[in-house]
């Protein structure tokens, strides 16, 4: 977690605090006393990716109101939304987990929250005063991928039909240059394993990028990869808002040649790397 203070010129200062966890697995935030006088809001960013630091946001937002008197607005960026899949309840018992977190955001009382690329409508929807960053605009930040984009050199795939929009958007961007290719998949419904991927439209000989949110396991594109490579794809590349990469990068040797995606789920150099694979992040 970094914590900045911001003055009316526009400047920002690193504010500096101590923290642990106590052997009863208590989280602890202890900032040094310091004058608010010509601060005007406290700026907070956080990769939300574990239930420990959700707590310590919660500790170091009531201390810094307490040493604000609660007076100085507190403003959030948490690039990587936790529970954003979760924006439905799917079988009766379950919760509804992006309401959830953002009930716990709400109750914190920010002045902005700033997220990026949200999974669905959903969160930010339940969000207060939050500002949703488009997935155009992370994407934009890639000198490469724009430039290629741009002289219609890549053509883009759409995972599905959730990831539609967001697909044509980029198109539309860079003046319909790319071509458009709509993908699909058929789950089983009990399992959720992918059973069946069909590409409709033609990728033979042709440069393809398959853009999307979020990437977990990776099994949504190692399927499609496998797809296009078979219907004569000579070139697949992959850009992912969140990458989380839980089974690593190995898994699409052999079938994704280029991965862009940003820091918004863990630091640049905390990425494992593959030979065979081009990796490049968009670091925020």
């Amino acid at each position: 977690m970094k914590i900045f203070s911001h003055d009316s010129t526009g400047n920002k200062t690193l504010i500096d605090f101590d923290s642990f966890t106590f052997s009863g697995g208590e989280e602890h935030i202890r900032f040094n006393p310091m004058d608010f006088s010509t601060t005007v809001k406290v700026e907070i960013f956080e990769r939300l990716t574990d239930s420990s630091k959700l707590i310590q946001l919660l500790v170091a937002v009531d201390a810094l109101k307490r040493l604000s008197s609660e007076a100085t607005p507190i403003e959030l960026v948490i690039p990587y939304f936790p529970y954003a899949r979760q924006d439905r309840v799917c079988v009766e018992g379950e919760a509804l987990g992006a309401a959830v977190m953002a009930n716990f955001i709400n109750n914190l009382g920010f002045a902005k929250v700033t997220i990026w690329d949200a999974h669905s409508e959903v969160s930010p929807a339940l969000l207060n005063r939050v500002v949703n960053v488009p997935q155009i605009n992370l994407l934009e930040r890639c000198d490469e991928l724009s430039q290629r984009l741009s002289t219609g050199e890549l053509t883009l795939i759409s995972p599905d039909a959730g990831a539609s929009k967001k697909t044509i958007k980029i198109a539309e961007t860079f003046n319909g240059e790319p071509e458009v290719i709509q993908a699909q998949k058929m789950r089983n419904l009990k399992t959720g394993e992918i059973i069946k991927t069909e590409i409709i439209g033609d990728v033979e000989g042709k440069k393809v990028l398959i853009a999307d949110d979020i990437c977990d396991g990776g099994r949504t594109f190692i399927e499609l990869a496998k797809v296009l490579r078979k219907k004569g794809a000579v070139e697949v590349s992959l850009f992912i808002t969140h990458g989380i990469f839980s089974k690593g990068l190995d898994v699409f040797e052999g079938l994704i040649d280029a991965i862009y995606t940003t820091d918004s789920f863990r630091p640049a150099k905390e990425f494992s790397t593959n030979n065979k694979i081009k990796l490049q992040i968009i670091e925020m």
